[in-house]
């Protein structure tokens, strides 16, 4: 949703935060409540192949919870440009839905924001063990490269913002151990 301006909030939750892709004017920390960050959803493009699928993280409603992120600002002069780019990347197989909601942002309070989710209903949608996720994403690759390096990533770069992310973490072990 825009504001008055032309301009918008969007909230990324993993590979937005390390590799947006788009010109911000902000960036600042946010929390989304009712929603948490999981290897929720099968990947057959970005981490995977239809015939080997890796995973990537997605929202997945959770009322109790919340998910710790980065939200930026797109200035009114890159809004279109920056929406179909968005659209682009993250609705490649209908998998996630464009939703907006009310983030909080660290420093300045609430804003409503793009948010990307899972659509349960989705044949891509999963829910997997942590195991089994790290077994799955030890092996895939997809066209944006190895589903390890996307884990590793999203875990390193939340981790610098004192964001670190427990499920992450132990997955990033659990990969590094199978893969050595």
């Amino acid at each position: 949703m825009r504001d008055e301006s032309g301009g918008f909030w969007v909230f990324g939750y993993g590979s937005l935060v390390w590799q947006p892709g788009f010109e911000f004017s902000q960036r600042q920390v946010a929390r989304l409540y009712g929603f948490s960050r999981s290897f929720c959803m099968w990947s057959i493009h970005h981490r995977g192949t239809v015939d080997h699928p890796g995973l990537v993280l997605a929202l997945d409603l959770d009322k109790t919870g919340h998910c710790d992120g980065v939200a930026f600002y797109v200035e009114p002069a890159k809004a279109d440009e920056t929406l179909a780019y968005l659209r682009e990347r993250e609705l490649i197989s209908s998998a996630y839905v464009e939703e907006t909601h009310t983030v909080h942002l660290r420093y300045d309070g609430p804003v409503t924001a793009y948010v990307y989710v899972v659509d349960r209903e989705h044949e891509q949608y999963c829910q997997l063990s942590l195991e089994k996720q790290a077994q799955v994403i030890s092996t895939a690759v997809g066209g944006r490269g190895p589903n390890p390096e996307y884990l590793y990533n999203v875990a390193d770069h939340l981790r610098d913002l004192g964001l670190g992310d427990p499920d992450l973490d132990w997955l990033s072990q659990r990969v590094s151990e199978i893969t050595s």
